[in-house]
């Protein structure tokens, strides 16, 4: 490895990139990611399961050792369980899966698991580690962030929805410029000093130290390296000059600690109960439209209306879709707050006018000066005067939809002035024309208001109020859930002039620096200094993301490993650099990285952590019994080779939310603010005091807590929880007599005792053997063996069935994973 610094610092010196090295002569991570060939299989062990098993046979073969068994079905389904979800399996689930015939059941399980939206809050919460996000400041008054949370909800939906990791990258450092706002509270998740000081060098410390914060991070949590220690000088050990510290660091000079207004359905919990409010409203809309004659069938039409307009035709395929205003009401600029485009599906039609079906938009004119009538109001999916676009011709204007893919549409519905309390009688189409076309070019009329009847003002007005009221429970909760709301996402501005600090000192700037990636590492880029902040922020992202780039993938197949197995194939997972550690599988974690971004299955989507997880699953290295054995000790004790599955303790957050399951308290919901393990109080330093009892409001999963930073849980903190005071690539793993004295007498963990024994009594009855078998098989997901009954039932009878829940609480195995 010193070989590999000289070179490093070699080429540096030079003015040369690592383009310009021969590639025997790079340190590994430098290398272009290549896919490796499998090893070949050795012909007297079982075949392998997959290329991850073909890598860790030939490395355990190297060393004189071999695989492990494969683990009975019952270890597999609570290893899986508390791996991939976080929780524990049923009674009823283990004896399901240990019993199931079915030679694909494991494979079926993995998926279901992966299926699952708990998926999402176990592994966010390992994301949030490394992104050292916090709901407080930091620093001597540690304010809480009441508006950070959104940032958690993100992580567990993208993870959910198997976002694809180069796109999850672009989001979290340049959301702001793709619909993803509340992502980039992934660069301001670290602490904040909000004392401020009049004196401009402490000032001018302060920003440096943020900027510092963010470009660090970044380079630690994508590149797997010590960007940071070029702060000061050129990196010791890695390819990294001063320059290109403060070049990552022009890049993100435009962004700032604080909060700004995004839309709800911008927050992943709130946007799908937002679909949901809305396919309610479509489907009330639509029972209405049924009722309506079609548009041109001799039949004369109700008069046009501020509220709901129904136009119905005969199905018609269609690619674009325009409405021509042709006179309103007074005469006055027309105005439209939604525009709706039903597909022709009796069982479940879509509104494919939506922007967010893809659906571009064109109008004629709109009146300047009004932030609220803006076009992308006409489908935005949002109703009333608040979202609406006016036109700026007098009676006149025309929206043209440009659907995704030609559609076959038989309904559309328009309005005015469609919120749940309806104002404004004005501005109404009196008079108008829908007509479609395939190509753009020619139009074919499908419905107008030539057959309604004459508008009347009154009249108009009065069905509005019916028809709202019908529907107007609905729209006072779409309209809560639309409301705008501030996240703590960061503040972006034109960036400032950055300029390389000598020494890292700010007040001795020397040359200016242009916003660039680091030139050493292949893809080199730079801008021009007056480009603006989201272009900046843009560009450093794709060029992380880029397939081009050497250590992107290597670094976040390294962290999924390390979630699986404990630890990561590099145990240094941000530090990839010629300081870190060298990879125990080279080989496979190039295979892994090669995987991630071009699969070697046809169907399967680059960059998906869905599939790479799959492969873990799937292979016999994580099927493996955990089982010591004596010659795997002698040559690997840390089974860094694999030759067992290696167990360990469950994190803390584990732990809490497996009590609460085994009590029956576990609140599942998800999303949305958090609960508070401390009491209340509004100091100006903020005091973080443990609470002593515990509502049903704190019964949900701890990765919803409200987490403070820097001050850790009563009970649960002992367990190794980071305190987000900076970024935790790895858990401690710690063995403490204060963990075991918080499961044995801390408030939550008595009170959830009784919680427990009170269920045991419920579902087993009164006989105190049924209960000791119950409580075992809730617990700890199995039968107790004679003794263990024998004993537990002495102890029950004793000290009570609490005191009995609280032992099982404390076992050794309610607390490991194997």
């Amino acid at each position: 490895m010193i070989c590999a610094a000289a070179l490093a610092i070699g080429a540096i010196a030079a003015g040369r990139t690592l383009a310009d090295e021969p590639a025997s002569s790079m340190h590994w991570a430098f290398r272009p990611v290549d896919r490796p060939p499998l090893p070949t299989p050795s012909t007297d062990a079982p075949p392998p399961r997959n290329a991850i098993d073909a890598f860790v046979v030939a490395e355990l073969r190297e060393n004189g050792l071999a695989l492990s068994p494969e683990a009975d079905r019952r270890t597999l389904i609570r290893r899986l369980y508390f791996d991939v979800i976080g929780l524990p399996p049923t009674p009823e689930e283990i004896e399901h899966f240990a019993s199931d015939c079915d030679s694909a059941a494991y494979e079926k399980l993995v998926d279901r698991l992966l299926a699952s939206p708990a998926f999402g809050e176990r592994w966010a919460r390992r994301w949030l580690d490394v992104a050292r996000f916090a709901e407080s400041h930091g620093f001597e008054m540690n304010q809480p962030r009441p508006n950070a949370w959104p940032y958690r909800d993100y992580v567990i939906a993208a993870f959910n929805r198997d976002l694809p990791y180069d796109r999850f990258i672009v989001e979290q450092i340049a959301g702001d410029a793709v619909g993803a706002d509340a992502a980039t509270a992934f660069l301001v998740g670290g602490p904040w000093d909000q004392v401020k000081s009049p004196d401009p060098v402490l000032t001018a410390q302060q920003r440096a130290d943020e900027l510092h914060d963010m470009t660090s991070t970044i380079g630690a949590v994508f590149l797997g390296l010590t960007v940071g220690c070029a702060r000061c000088h050129h990196h010791k050990f890695d390819p990294i000059s001063q320059a290109d510290y403060y070049a990552i660091q022009a890049a993100l000079a435009g962004v700032s600690h604080g909060e700004r207004i995004v839309p709800a359905d911008d927050w992943p919990g709130r946007r799908q109960e937002i679909e949901r409010v809305r396919r309610q409203l479509a489907r009330l809309a639509l029972q209405s439209a049924r009722r309506q004659p079609l548009a041109d069938s001799g039949i004369e039409r109700p008069p046009v209306s501020r509220g709901e307009n129904i136009d119905r035709f005969a199905p018609v395929e269609a690619r674009f879709l325009r409405f021509t205003i042709q006179q309103t009401d007074a005469g006055a600029q027309p105005c439209l707050d939604e525009l709706e485009v039903f597909t022709a599906d009796d069982d479940a039609p879509r509104n494919v006018a939506l922007a967010s079906a893809e659906t571009k938009l064109r109008v004629s004119s709109t009146l300047p000066g009004h932030a609220i009538h803006q076009p992308r109001h006409i489908n935005d999916g949002l109703y009333g005067n608040e979202h609406s676009w006016i036109s700026d011709e007098a009676g006149l204007g025309w929206v043209e939809l440009e659907f995704a893919d030609p559609v076959v549409i038989d309904c559309v519905l328009w309005s005015r002035d469609r919120g749940w309390q309806p104002r404004y009688d004005d501005r109404i189409a009196t008079q108008y024309e829908i007509a479609v076309s395939l190509d753009g070019q020619a139009w074919r009329t499908v419905a107008s208001s030539a057959d309604r009847r004459p508008f009347a003002r009154l009249a108009a007005i009065a069905a509005a109020e019916i028809e709202a009221g019908e529907a107007g429970e609905w729209r006072a909760r779409l309209a809560a859930l639309a409301e705008e709301q501030k996240i703590y996402a960061g503040v972006f501005t034109q960036p400032a002039k950055t300029y390389r600090l000598h020494r890292g000192d700010p007040m001795q700037r020397r040359e200016e620096i242009a916003p660039g990636g680091l030139s050493k590492l292949g893809g080199a880029w730079q801008l021009a200094s007056e480009t603006p902040d989201q272009e900046r922020r843009l560009a450093l992202a794709r060029w992380i993301a880029s397939k081009e780039n050497r250590l992107t993938a290597r670094v976040i197949v390294n962290r999924l490993w390390q979630g699986h197995f404990g630890e990561g194939i590099v145990s240094t997972p941000s530090d990839f650099g010629v300081n870190g550690t060298p990879p125990s599988h080279v080989e496979l974690l190039d295979w892994l990285a090669a995987e991630l971004m071009s699969p070697s299955v046809s169907n399967q989507p680059p960059w998906s952590l869905k599939h790479m997880h799959r492969l873990i699953l799937l292979s016999a290295t994580y099927r493996q019994a955990s089982r010591a054995e004596a010659g795997g000790l002698a040559r690997d004790a840390q089974a860094r080779l694999l030759w067992r599955f290696p167990p360990r303790r469950l994190d803390a957050e584990a732990i809490r939310d497996r009590a609460l399951a085994v009590s029956g308290r576990l609140d599942r919901t998800m999303g949305g603010p958090g609960f508070d393990l401390f009491e209340p109080n509004s100091n100006y330093v903020k005091v973080y005091t443990p609470k002593r009892e515990f509502g049903p409001e704190t019964f949900r999963r701890m990765i919803y807590q409200s987490k403070p930073r820097m001050q850790l849980d009563d009970t649960f903190g002992a367990f190794d929880c980071p305190d987000a005071g900076q970024m935790a690539p790895r858990r401690g793993r710690s063995t403490t007599p204060l963990q075991a004295l918080n499961l044995l007498n801390s408030p939550f963990m008595t009170q959830q005792s009784g919680f427990f024994a009170e269920r045991v009594a419920r579902e087993a009855g009164g006989d105190p053997r049924r209960q000791v078998e119950r409580a075992f098989l809730l617990a700890l997901g199995r039968q107790p063996v004679r003794d263990e009954a024998d004993a537990a039932v002495q102890l029950a009878a004793v000290h009570g069935l609490p005191a009995l829940c609280r032992a099982l609480f404390n076992a050794n195995e309610f607390v490991m994973l194997y």
